[in-house]
């Protein structure tokens, strides 16, 4: 047996699946916006690892911070308790960078542990239970997080779950009156991912701004997905100049490796810290090779402008999909912001056959979690344009072969 049928092996034989048929590629390694196989067989990664990778695969800058971390130290202490450089200044940089009012970062593993924390922060502050999320949002797979989800058929099997959560309708500003004054939080994509890349109408997220203020309830942002320039802008509610009160942070943050994070006030995040202290701990979060790893991809993201790029290059790239796919009945539309993008097709069949011949002929895309038949698109903000244009070129093959339309240019 060979060492890759060997990591085959013990992938089927003793990972835990998340599906039925897993994809199982094998990945030997990856660089800038392709992943290898071992082979030598490349792809083109349309995914970045649903998002995380925002300046490409292995940047050389990120992997000589790591270096420089790992020969230091690595993990010393829970996180909050000693002074570590790598935690210290990279918090520093996320402030400055971060909408204003938000003056205090806690450092966790992943999105969801991110969401949980904000939660906690709300109920704390507010002394009120109540939570309002939307239809088609995503926040995280832990119990909390998934309380919050606007899905029933993921959140039915765990219930009882948290209570009492309203969900509403996004974009919707005409339902905002359900929020009132027992809602301690009230949690939104500024963009949704999962639940079909769905950019809501401009007035919606200062609508809701509005109504948080006026009950008092705590506006949070999951800026999981859209943070880091994804949509064009460092963070997407900047975009709609709405503030939030908490702001949930996480994939792209780690330049790769394991990092959340959430951001808020100094007054906010101090409930954590008595009545009891250490109410909310974690022993990993802030990991110090994640930080300097994470901190590095911030500047980097910042020095080339890469939020402006996403900006532009998502804006030709979405106008190419559209002009590319216009002859396709079965396309029934192209949207996004930024490197941020949806293709809604016409039913799941054809969705799941298109990512499998995409797969097939050196592209990788998927869909998402709450619609089968919305491909997602997170290429990395610095992937050059004639590699999109290549993905476009085998994307567009391969639904003129499953659908027996004509090729472009035929």
């Amino acid at each position: 047996m060979s060492s890759h049928d060997a990591w085959r092996y013990a992938f089927h034989r003793h990972l835990a699946s998340t599906s039925p048929e897993p994809i199982g590629i094998v990945v030997d390694r990856a660089e800038g916006p392709f992943l290898y196989a071992p082979d030598g067989r490349r792809y083109i990664d349309l995914l970045a690892g649903i998002g995380v990778a925002n300046i490409g695969h292995m940047h050389p800058e990120v992997i000589e911070a790591v270096e420089r971390q790992i020969r230091r130290h690595h993990h010393v202490m829970v996180y909050g308790e000693y002074v570590q450089e790598a935690q210290a200044l990279y918090a520093e940089e996320l402030v400055a960078a971060a909408p204003p009012g938000l003056d205090r970062v806690y450092f966790v593993n992943s999105g969801a542990e991110a969401v949980e924390g904000a939660l906690k922060v709300a109920r704390k502050a507010t002394g009120r239970t109540g939570l309002v999320c939307f239809r088609g949002a995503y926040h995280g797979d832990t119990m909390g997080a998934l309380s919050v989800v606007g899905s029933k058929i993921y959140r039915t099997p765990f219930e009882p779950l948290l209570e009492p959560v309203t969900v509403l309708s996004f974009g919707d500003g005409a339902n905002l009156e359900a929020i009132d004054e027992s809602v301690g939080a009230v949690i939104v994509e500024p963009v949704q991912g999962e639940g079909g890349v769905r950019v809501p109408p401009v007035a919606f997220l200062p609508a809701l701004r509005a109504r948080c203020t006026e009950v008092g309830a705590l506006l949070v942002l999951d800026e999981v997905m859209t943070g880091f320039g994804r949509t064009g802008s460092l963070y997407a509610c900047t975009r709609s100049g709405v503030l939030p009160d908490i702001l949930v942070h996480a994939k792209a943050l780690g330049g790769g490796f394991p990092l959340g994070a959430f951001l808020a006030s100094e007054a906010l995040m101090s409930t954590l810290a008595k009545d009891p202290p250490l109410c909310h701990v974690t022993t990993f979060g802030g990991h110090p090779v994640s930080c300097a790893a994470g901190r590095a991809a911030l500047r980097v993201l910042l020095r080339d402008d890469l939020p402006r790029r996403a900006e532009v290059v998502g804006a030709r790239f979405r106008a190419r999909l559209r002009e590319t796919l216009a002859q396709f009945s079965q396309v029934r539309e192209v949207r996004g912001a930024g490197l941020m993008i949806g293709i809604e097709l016409c039913d799941p069949v054809l969705t799941t056959a298109l990512v499998e011949t995409c797969r097939d002929r050196g592209v990788l895309l998927g869909w998402t979690l709450h619609h089968d038949h919305i491909l997602r698109l997170t290429p990395p903000l610095n992937v050059p344009e004639s590699v999109l244009e290549e993905a476009l070129e085998i994307l567009a093959a391969a639904l003129g072969d499953l659908t027996g339309s004509a090729r472009p240019g035929a």
